[in-house]
């Protein structure tokens, strides 16, 4: 059984890993908002999904409208993103987002694994959890995107 304190540290971690991992790949200066526990529900309509296992289990869940992800990839590869391209695009961000996570995770002595992502569109309700925490992320002249961290038992 975990320690509070133990489970406290691993969700710094968790948050702190995401952080760095989003400041180094998306090229627009961004701007986070508090983080905040969420509820027993995430309800959305455009997002991608990494599941992750090992020393933590649970998925990160990057969610917005798919113009702000569009916006990101051009910025990223120097042309607009559409249809395949640009869903093709999200599942790689979540994967770059998540991997380097994972990296900053294994710095700080929790090993863990991601899983492959899953691109979720149209009205989506996520359950199943045990506790998430929100952190929205303002993109300078973009839009926003929101962040969900939702940990397994």
């Amino acid at each position: 059984m975990i320690k509070t304190t133990e489970k406290s540290s691993s969700n710094t971690h968790l948050l702190n890993g995401t952080i760095s991992s989003m400041a180094s790949i998306i090229p627009i200066p961004t701007e986070l908002q508090d983080s905040q526990p969420h509820g027993s529900k995430v309800l959305f309509e455009f997002g991608v999904l990494i599941g992750f296992t090992g020393g933590m289990k649970g998925k990160m869940l990057l969610t917005g409208e798919s113009e702000v992800f569009g916006a990101i990839g051009e910025k990223m590869f120097g042309m607009p993103l559409e249809g395949e391209m640009l869903s093709s695009f999200c599942g790689e961000l979540g994967n770059m987002i998540a991997g380097g996570m994972a990296t900053y995770l294994s710095e700080q002595g929790i090993v863990i694994d991601i899983t492959s992502p899953t691109l979720l569109e149209g009205q989506t309700t996520l359950t199943g959890y045990e506790n998430a925490l929100q952190v929205p992320v303002s993109l300078e002249n973009t839009g926003e995107i929101k962040v969900y961290l939702l940990q397994d038992a």
